[in-house]
């Protein structure tokens, strides 16, 4: 079978960073065009447009996971058992439905506020539970493996979980660094990309609106040694006019993001003794 993502860089790690980009995949399979009532161009609302380039150009030594597979398809930041019943005839019946599902975007978003309802008709328990084993659990799987690498090897590892966002209202935020409220990172390693971010001129706010998802609650371990932070950065930031190409701006968003990452090794290896390496 095919994997729907890519894995770009060592095993194990070279840097206890390692970077994710799972909402980027634009590989949309005939099964997604087949069941579409909505026009096509309407899932790149669901897409963080083009953000996989920024971290492509980015990246250095870093293991970086990029999925491939369309948000539309499923979405590996919401956990398995964030099905919609209104989509999903595998949803569990009766049980409490979070905002995000109740919101039409849960594992295989159902609407988007734009376009409204996505899909011809509902899926198959059969069908989404085949989605989960093909791209939901893999990615995760590689992911978990690779930040268990990077800490056994550096003592520490940091997931940079990347995303974008549309434009917020008033251009008052650029930027949203999350952690969910300083249960995902430890705060020195926030204090850092809040440093950086602050020095490129850019406004930011902490988790709000966006604090981080399934991602980050499921593999974010700081009492272990495991740090995650999500980063949405605006599409206009990065894009041209109609938020489709890399725009002019794209080199000022690649360098923010390659300062983030060398922020965060920093802080991940300055807790490294002397030689503690030596004996790989």
């Amino acid at each position: 079978m095919t994997r729907s993502f890519r894995l770009i860089g060592d095993t194990p790690p070279a840097s206890p960073v390692v970077l994710s980009v799972p909402h980027a995949g634009r590989d949309y399979p005939a099964a997604v065009r087949e069941s579409l009532r909505a026009p096509l161009a309407c899932l790149a609302a669901l897409e963080d447009r083009r953000v996989d380039a920024l971290a492509l150009d980015a990246r250095g030594k870093e293991t970086l996971l990029v999925q491939d597979a369309p948000r539309a398809w499923i979405d590996l930041n919401r956990g398995e058992h964030e099905r919609d019943p209104l989509l999903d005839d595998g949803a569990r019946g009766g049980a409490p439905l979070s905002a995000k599902v109740r919101a039409g975007i849960g594992l295989v978003p159902r609407r988007t506020a734009a376009a409204g309802e996505l899909w011809r008709c509902k899926l198959s328990a059969g069908e989404v539970e085949a989605r989960i084993a093909a791209a939901h659990r893999p990615y995760h799987a590689a992911l978990a493996e690779a930040l268990a690498q990077a800490r056994a090897r550096f003592g520490c590892a940091v997931l940079l979980d990347l995303h974008s966002m549309p434009p917020i209202a008033g251009g008052r935020t650029r930027l949203v660094i999350g952690d969910r409220f300083g249960r995902a990172a430890g705060a020195r390693f926030v204090a850092r990309v809040e440093a950086t971010v602050r020095a490129s001129g850019l406004t930011y706010a902490l988790n709000t609106p966006y604090a981080g998802g399934h991602i980050l609650e499921r593999h974010a371990q700081p009492h272990q040694g495991i740090h995650a932070i999500q980063l949405e950065l605006d599409r206009s930031l990065y894009l041209d006019r109609k938020l489709d190409a890399l725009g002019p701006g794209a080199p000022a968003m690649v360098a923010l993001v390659r300062a983030t990452i060398d922020a965060l090794a920093d802080e991940a290896l300055a807790s490294i003794g002397p030689g503690a390496l030596a004996a790989e």
